[in-house]
């Protein structure tokens, strides 16, 4: 079984990368052959700072590492360093059709926001279906959100077939439904668009301000929250911390006496824990930056040695080669 995924380094890494993506990844590398890429072409439909993507891409590099990542059984690189996926990239595009394109709840809900949206953005789902296809990959790990974009990538993939002949692997998603979509701050899906992020790695000081700066509602500490599940605190801490502590913690939201202030405070204190040895390993990672960078290398050269096989296949079969 080929496992694939990717990670944007598009900013700092929050709860919704590593609960939605990292942890189920880094869990996969167990089970199967893993190929984890750090997307920095795919980056570039949000972000125009070319410094600030170099070193968001070494912090992702160093976060995924300190997160357990195994660059012995896992091939571990930057997308743009193998340059096969933008050929095989073309080759999709050919046999994409426009709708299946503006169909993208990514796409729609980015417009819908206001964010503003480029071609890169637009033709996003055809790179991703590049990177999933061009390493024949099995299962791809994703949050709820990405569901929508491997199934296009088994449209897209299908739809060359049918055209060329049997050519691509058809992958199926995995997603993990309990931490499907991670609330942000503000109740949305947490995601750095939106600005309401909890960073994996980052100031205590600041992490903990924002977590004490979550908004709840204005019922008294004394008032019975039968809806105590539905709290947004409540919902990130049976994310870090252990069932029966954020069990016992939802049983006094629902019954009233519980303030949120003591809530949040909680809150920070397990997801500061959760993280403590990663924060340790990060710091000696970073301290041995060429160890980072070979590992990157050698899973590039293991890469392009797959990719440049399934793109010669694509290449014949449409009559390229």
């Amino acid at each position: 079984m080929r496992i694939l995924s990717g990670i944007q380094p598009s900013g700092a890494l929050h709860l919704g990368n590593y609960f939605g993506m990292m942890r189920p990844a880094l869990e996969l590398q167990e089970r199967g052959e893993a190929f984890y890429f750090i997307a920095d072409y795919h980056s570039m439909t949000s972000l125009f700072d070319a410094n600030e993507r170099r070193r968001n891409t070494l912090d992702v590099a160093l976060d995924f590492l300190a997160c357990g990542l195994d660059p012995k059984r896992t091939v571990f690189f930057k997308q743009s360093d193998v340059p096969e996926v933008t050929e095989l990239t073309w080759l999709l595009t050919t046999v994409t059709p426009m709708g299946l394109l503006e169909r993208c709840h990514s796409y729609k809900d980015k417009i819908a926001k206001g964010i503003p949206v480029n071609h890169g953005l637009f033709a996003y789902p055809v790179l991703m279906a590049a990177d999933i296809l061009i390493y024949d990959s099995n299962i791809v790990p994703v949050g709820q959100d990405q569901k929508q974009h491997v199934e296009v990538t088994r449209d897209i993939a299908i739809k060359f077939n049918e055209t060329y002949g049997e050519t691509f692997v058809i992958p199926e998603p995995l997603i993990r439904a309990e931490t499907a979509k991670v609330p942000g701050l503000d109740g949305e899906k947490m995601s750095k668009s939106y600005g309401n992020t909890i960073e994996i790695f980052g100031d205590e000081k600041a992490l903990r301000k924002k977590i004490m700066a979550i908004k709840m509602d204005s019922r008294t500490p004394q008032e019975p929250k039968p809806d105590a599940d539905q709290n947004l605190a409540i919902q990130l801490l049976k994310l870090v911390a252990p069932a029966d502590v954020a069990s016992d913690f939802e049983n006094r939201l629902r019954a009233g006496g519980l303030g949120y202030g003591d809530l949040k405070k909680t809150l920070f204190e397990h997801y500061w824990s959760y993280f403590a040895t990663a924060r340790q390993k990060r710091a000696e990672l970073a301290a041995n930056l060429d160890h980072v960078h070979a590992v990157l290398r050698d899973g590039a050269c293991r890469a392009r040695a797959l990719a440049s096989q399934v793109l010669a296949r694509a290449k014949v079969a449409a009559g390229l080669s």
